[in-house]
């Protein structure tokens, strides 16, 4: 790969938000250098390149950092516009929704989602709170194959990622998405044919193993 070209990834594996940019790169067809993280014992590119938040992912290309997902989804599909197809709707009404979806998964979503495992005595109720949330998007999806009708896109892309904590979900917050939620689940699974989903996320075992080692060291159990 030429160095003007060069395309690095700076993520970790468990991540939902670098699991959105992973999907996006293979979707266009990007070739990236993916270097894993230890997000107990940041790197110094790490920091360098992400000095405000010091978060992960950050996208670099030219030298040049670009951080938080969704900026990263929108700058992927700007930058490498004739690759496949596009992420977002060129429709402004289409594009506008689009965001907002998203806005409201990182909004919602990680928030009740988060309070389920990393926090103590706040389960029952967060729980909850997803179920509330997940159904909204599910009557949003209704009966379309993908949030952008029949194309796999942008809101996929920014949900798809929460598919694989599911197992987390249920376990810390005692519920059950896949019956509450099943057209969602439905979707998941059909989001999963996808080569470029089915590589980036985790099984969910994976995850739950990952979580509940991390419960132990923030002595939540």
């Amino acid at each position: 790969m030429a160095e003007e070209e060069e395309v690095i990834l700076l993520d970790f594996w468990a991540s939902m938000f670098g699991m959105r940019t992973r999907i996006a790169l293979a979707e266009k067809g990007v070739k990236y250098d993916y270097r894993e993280q230890d997000l107990w014992n940041k790197s110094s590119l790490l920091l360098q390149m992400n000095p405000v938040h010091k978060k992960i992912p950050v996208l670099i290309h030219h030298g040049k950092p670009v951080c938080e997902s969704l900026f990263q989804l929108q700058y992927i599909d700007e930058t490498w516009p004739g690759n496949k197809y596009s992420l977002l709707p060129s429709d402004p009404y289409k594009r506008a929704l689009a965001k907002f979806w998203a806005d409201f998964i990182d909004k919602k979503v990680n928030v009740a989602a988060r309070r389920i495992w990393a926090t103590k005595g706040e389960a029952q109720e967060a729980s909850k709170e997803l179920l509330e949330i997940l159904k909204t998007l599910e009557s949003e999806l209704g009966d379309k194959d993908y949030f952008g009708d029949q194309t796999f896109g942008y809101v996929d892309i920014a949900l798809i990622g929460f598919y694989s904590w599911f197992g987390v979900y249920d376990k810390y917050g005692n519920i059950n998405i896949e019956s509450e939620c099943p057209k969602l689940i439905a979707w998941a699974k059909r989001c999963l044919q996808r080569e470029s989903v089915a590589k980036a996320l985790p099984e969910s075992e994976k995850v739950t193993t990952f979580v509940s080692e991390r419960r132990k060291k923030l002595e939540l159990d």
